[in-house]
């Protein structure tokens, strides 16, 4: 991969890991060892098999955990993320390229993570576990996706990964204002229970 490509391949895999870090790791580890996709050389460890088990194990207690409202884990992932990108680059590419994409990368893993957090605190409130699991398996299925994305086509992943940090950003916006009028309506005393308590004194 060129310098460009493996850019486009570490913001992919980055907004993946946001979503589901286990997921991202397995896929990338298995599309490799099974001749899928070709990974920038540094990260073909991935395909190791202790790598990739280490990985599908955690992915499945997570996915159980996952199921569960009001369980979310965890922070590893934006520096994770980071960790990836730093480490996708060959050794001829200049050290401060290398942490400005690790910078970037664990960036754009926030930026999921949080649209992530906050859409499944809106899902939480509603008593039915039905949408938390939807919520989950789909989270999971792009991770998987735009791992094989990052790798078949990065430039194309590069500019899809732009959508989706607007389109994350716009929606912890709009989940965060409907949080805040949730609270401020929930936090205000009713008009007629204030008139009662001013009668009685």
């Amino acid at each position: 991969m060129s310098p460009l490509e493996t850019l486009g391949f570490a913001l992919g895999t980055s907004f993946a890991s946001g979503l589901n870090l286990y997921a991202t790791v397995a896929a990338a580890g298995l599309f490799q060892r099974f001749g899928i996709i070709q990974l920038p050389e540094p990260l073909q460890v991935l395909a190791h098999p202790m790598v990739y088990g280490l990985a599908i194990a955690l992915f499945l207690v997570a996915f159980i955990a996952d199921k569960i409202p009001h369980v979310d884990h965890t922070f590893i992932r934006p520096p994770a993320a980071a960790f990836l990108s730093y480490s996708a680059f060959a050794g001829g590419v200049p050290e401060q390229y290398k942490i400005g994409a690790a910078l970037l990368a664990g960036t754009v893993a926030l930026t999921s993570h949080g649209a992530k957090a906050t859409t499944r605190a809106a899902a939480n409130v509603s008593p039915e576990p039905v949408s938390n699991w939807t919520l989950s398996v789909v989270e999971d299925m792009l991770a998987v996706f735009l791992a094989w994305l990052a790798a078949t086509h990065p430039i194309l992943t590069a500019g899809l990964v732009a959508v989706l940090v607007i389109l994350a950003v716009l929606l912890i916006w709009r989940l965060f204002r409907f949080f805040r009028q949730v609270v401020t309506r929930f936090g205000r005393r009713p008009s007629g229970e204030e008139v009662g308590v001013v009668g009685r004194s």
